[in-house]
């Protein structure tokens, strides 16, 4: 009898600890998810600005000499615009569905709605709003705690900006440096 709970005791402990391990990577699976997809929805934003248009950011006080310190960025990368498009970019999560690797078991987050009305490939992507929401709140988490990281990155143009954000600056993606890039 005492052999037989002993087991029974073992049992129950490596289920627990083996779907802890799985929770945990889904969590990750997901922070990783939402950032890509962040930085997806900020680049094609900011692809769709103008890239003539300027704005003149600094002060307008007039210094002693009788000078302003004013210049003029792109208003696509200026710090006023991408505050403004991160406070929508979390709403864009309910366009994307989520994928499981078959052979790793990890997740993968795509965007299920096309920009340009072209069909897309949903075999194996499931959407629904246990996806949505737990992508909204990742990202809404992102926003949050990584604000002037974005701003940062995103007021220059940088290549790999997934890479160089979601896996070295912030180790929101352990994995993603193996991952294929996406074209916008």
């Amino acid at each position: 009898m005492r052999n037989y709970m002993n087991v029974l005791y073992f049992c129950v402990f490596l289920f627990l600890y083996s779907h802890a391990g799985h929770g945990a990577r889904q969590g990750q699976d997901i922070k990783c998810g939402a950032c890509r997809a962040l930085v997806d929805e900020m680049e094609w934003a900011i692809s769709q600005v103008d890239p003539k248009k300027m704005i003149q950011t600094g002060s307008f006080r007039i210094n002693p000499d009788g000078s302003q310190s004013i210049r003029e960025v792109p208003l696509a990368r200026s710090e006023g615009h991408l505050l403004e498009l991160l406070e929508d970019v979390c709403d864009k999560m309910k366009d994307y569905g989520e994928r499981t690797d078959p052979t790793t078991n990890r997740k993968t987050y795509t965007r299920v709605t096309s920009r340009d009305g072209k069909s897309m490939d949903l075999s194996e992507t499931t959407f629904d709003s246990r996806v949505t929401s737990g992508l909204k709140y990742a990202c809404e988490t992102i926003v949050e705690h990584h604000e002037d990281e974005l701003i940062e990155f995103f007021s220059h143009e940088t290549n790999n900006v997934k890479d160089k954000l979601c896996s070295k600056r912030t180790d929101l993606c352990d994995y993603a440096l193996s991952m294929p890039h996406d074209e916008l």
